[in-house]
């Protein structure tokens, strides 16, 4: 498929277990541990924030220095922007290559999202819970997890089946 053509460009230290789709947040500062953690253990990862091997991920501040002041109009408008279709073409592409997606929280709308598509799509999920309001839809999860190390666990107990199954 066309995705496994465009994935040598931004895995990187390609190991031989699962693919492993990392949702978080720029403001997260666990965000790179976790994902060098999981390639240390074998795994295949995107990483949103160095997707390609020659580049950096998409942000808002890539089209304009003042998107945090966008009306709503503005921020339709911008995700028609090429760099907004292109981060998002390579975002999407990861999901569905990925065989699991683990989300580090503190994180915001878009992790959320591509954990919730992943979900939809019958994907191992796996949420790293950190002080936070409690959440019911995150009974959608395969795993709620506390640590890196339970984190890495979980990835390699994975169950047979999914949620609620």
């Amino acid at each position: 498929t066309r995705i496994c053509r465009i994935l040598p460009e931004f895995v990187g230290n390609r190991g031989t277990d699962l693919k492993v789709y990392v949702a978080s947040s720029w403001r997260n500062d666990a965000q790179p541990g976790v994902v060098e953690a999981l390639r240390e253990a074998g795994h295949q990862v995107y990483d949103f924030r160095n997707p390609h091997e020659n580049g950096s991920g998409f942000h808002w501040s890539d089209i304009s220095p003042q998107w945090e002041n966008w009306t709503p109009e503005m921020f339709i408008e911008g995700l028609e922007h090429p760099l907004a279709r292109k981060g998002f073409a390579s975002d999407y592409q990861a999901l569905d290559w990925a065989d699991a997606v683990v989300m580090v929280m503190p994180c915001g709308r878009s992790a959320h999202l591509e954990l919730g598509y992943a979900a939809g799509q019958k994907k191992t999920t796996v949420i790293m819970v950190t002080e936070a309001e409690p959440e019911l839809m995150y009974k959608m999860a395969t795993h709620l997890v506390t640590s890196t190390q339970q984190m890495l666990a979980a990835l390699q107990n994975e169950p047979e089946t999914a949620p609620g199954g």
